[in-house]
């Protein structure tokens, strides 16, 4: 990124279906950071996601905003066609909307593509020129970064790695497929079978802290899918890092982290292997990756 693009000052935006966050990005410093909860319904979250900028703004001098936001989108008219957490979403106008609200420019993202590039220019992928970013938590997420900007594709669709077939037949996923990532490796999925094995609820935490033979089952079955996974995306984008984050990932940390590597490993025998790490910015990079946007497309 080059020194005229880091010297904008712009605001991110990170909209979830329980908490919307706000930052100001100045170079590489993020001055700013602020959540409140999500309300239900298109104009609400307006209204929160205005009070939020104009909160962590605090009056200094913004560029533009960028917003990261579930999906699916339709980047070309800033529209979010539906997001399943958030109701009252479906083909809202909320770049319009946004910007009509604050009197500024608005750049919507996919909300994981927002923190590939976070993950990308300023924290565990830093200095590569080609990364992949992998959310694993509730669901699978994740972002494609090609010479330092988001691949989204020619349908707006790249880079959504939870819905991989990696199980034919399997489990039926939310998107209406069967055998996505997403339903056999996503903390969804963990919880399921582990509700299933031990015949009563078992959130993700506890499975990782668990040492029995079923627990170390169930989690070597998720890891093996998400190996296997990150092999074929290996072999299809030959990316120099891949990064892993959401909660699973970043829950089950080093130890988990070496399952996942063991699989990937195995279907790429022969291959050149990117290094896997854990993300490093935490719950900052939605905010962080949104206000990149808004400067990459300032500068476009």
């Amino acid at each position: 990124m080059s020194g005229q693009e880091s010297s904008l000052v712009t605001l991110g935006l990170d909209l979830g279906g329980t908490k919307i966050a706000a930052g100001l990005l100045e170079g590489e410093e993020l001055l700013a950071f602020v959540e409140r909860p999500t309300p239900r319904g298109g104009a609400a979250v307006v209204r929160a996601l205005a009070e939020a900028a104009r909160e962590a703004a605090a009056g200094r001098p913004v560029t533009a905003v960028g917003l990261g936001t579930p999906g699916p989108l339709d980047f070309d008219r800033g529209v979010v066609r539906f997001a399943p957490n958030l109701p009252g979403l479906r083909n809202f106008p909320l770049r319009a909307r946004l910007e009509a609200a604050l009197g500024l420019p608005v750049v919507i993202e996919n909300d994981a593509n927002a923190a590939a590039l976070a993950e990308h220019h300023l924290g565990a992928a830093r200095g590569a020129r080609h990364s992949l970013f992998v959310t694993v938590s509730t669901g699978i997420g994740g972002g494609v970064i090609i010479d330092g900007r988001v691949h989204r594709g020619a349908f707006g669709q790249g880079g959504e790695i939870g819905h991989l077939t990696v199980l034919p037949g399997g489990p039926l996923c939310g998107c209406g497929n069967r055998g996505c990532l997403e339903a056999v490796a996503s903390g969804r999925a963990l919880e399921r079978d582990a509700a299933y094995a031990y015949g009563r609820p078992v959130p993700v935490p506890e499975l990782f802290a668990r040492k029995d033979a079923t627990a170390r089952a169930l989690l070597d079955g998720a890891a093996g899918y998400l190996g296997q996974a990150l092999a074929s995306l290996q072999k299809v984008f030959d990316p120099e890092v891949i990064v892993l984050g959401g909660g699973v990932a970043l829950g089950g940390g080093e130890a988990f982290l070496r399952r996942i590597e063991s699989a990937y490993r195995a279907h790429l025998r022969g291959w050149r292997r990117a290094p896997l790490r854990l993300a490093r910015l935490g719950r900052e990079a939605g905010v962080i990756g949104a206000a990149l946007a808004a400067r990459l497309a300032a500068r476009s």
